[in-house]
């Protein structure tokens, strides 16, 4: 099973090639970076040559490194999510977001609607019932801190969900680092994700939280 690392969260460059379900991005630094996506971002890349900015996610396996690439913050979001669950790998996660936005699964979820994640090719029956299960509560678990992401400006939303990742993956409560984290960015609009993070543990031991 893979695990989900979220180092490389936005990338923004020159489309240089498109293959299969990949592209490469040519960034002014020169590095290419290979990104696979999913179907409806494939279809709507421009022209080789052209500006291409993605939300990316870094999954992380033990034999490989693969970034993912999403036309919005929210996708990638739900993309880490459903990476979260168990017996859903990279693969399966880029087929589920082929096929369903993020706001088709959670009308999924309303609906009770667990038959439509067996539509997703190597989805049986159990499977889509064991993915379902997971999906509702991980959805609602993950709703906060996603909405005050997606009202940050720009880039900060990335690095804000990326930043609360780090912190939890450290033990600390999201809710309670939230506050703290977006007065953070407000106030530096220009801290990376390391920064940010360094920021806010350096903050954090001294009791400001």
């Amino acid at each position: 099973m893979g695990m989900c690392s979220t180092v490389i969260g936005y990338i923004e460059g020159r489309l240089a090639e498109v293959w299969d379900n990949n592209c490469l991005v040519l960034t002014q630094g020169g590095v290419g970076y290979e990104i696979a996506l999913p179907l409806h971002t494939l279809s709507a890349l421009p022209a080789r040559g052209e500006t291409v900015a993605l939300h990316t996610s870094l999954a992380v396996r033990e034999d490989a490194l693969a970034l993912y690439g999403f036309d919005t913050f929210e996708e990638r979001r739900t993309f880490e999510v459903l990476l979260s669950i168990s017996k859903v790998g990279a693969r399966t996660a880029l087929s589920i977001l082929s096929l369903y936005r993020p706001d088709d699964l959670r009308r999924m979820v309303l609906e009770d609607d667990a038959q439509a994640l067996t539509r997703v090719s190597g989805i049986g029956k159990k499977t889509a019932e064991h993915i379902f299960l997971e999906l509702k509560y991980k959805l609602k678990a993950d709703e906060h801190s996603q909405a005050i992401a997606m009202t940050m400006p720009g880039k900060l939303g990335s690095v804000y969900a990326d930043v609360l990742d780090g912190l939890a993956n450290l033990g600390y409560g999201r809710d309670d680092c939230a506050p703290l984290v977006k007065k953070l960015l407000t106030d530096e609009p220009d801290l990376d994700v390391t920064g940010a993070l360094r920021a806010v543990l350096k903050s954090l031991a001294r009791g400001n939280a």
